[in-house]
């Protein structure tokens, strides 16, 4: 996974909320209501945790669990993108914002812990 400072201008969220919501209007009809958004939030990360138990937990795999990681997370991250959509949330700005919180607060937290080294 890459890093790159040179991309600052780039805004790669916002891009992907537009995508949804071009999508949203064009094909989706509408958005569902927040709450069966939140419901279907909670149905997808579900999906991702039974995916990890089972794929890097101590869960057995069943035929019927063969789903595919990176769709489950991909899955979250377009609901995720809906409910911002529609409450007015802009996530490349609360990203940025929350990123630069973290960069500053564990400038050298994670350094100096012992359990990840």
């Amino acid at each position: 996974m890459k890093h790159n400072s040179d991309r600052a201008e780039a805004h790669p969220i916002s891009d992907l909320q537009s995508r949804v919501d071009e999508w949203i209007k064009s094909v989706g009809v509408r958005y569902f209501d927040p709450m069966t958004n939140m419901a279907l939030l909670t149905e997808e990360v579900g999906e991702v945790a039974r995916v990890m138990a089972r794929t890097y937990g101590e869960q057995s795999k069943k035929k019927k669990d063969m789903q595919d990681l990176g769709e489950e997370l991909g899955d979250v991250l377009f609901v995720v993108l809906c409910m911002a959509n529609q409450t007015g949330t802009d996530l490349q700005a609360a990203f940025d914002k929350k990123f630069e919180k973290r960069t500053k607060r564990d400038a050298d937290r994670h350094k100096q812990n012992r359990k990840l080294r």
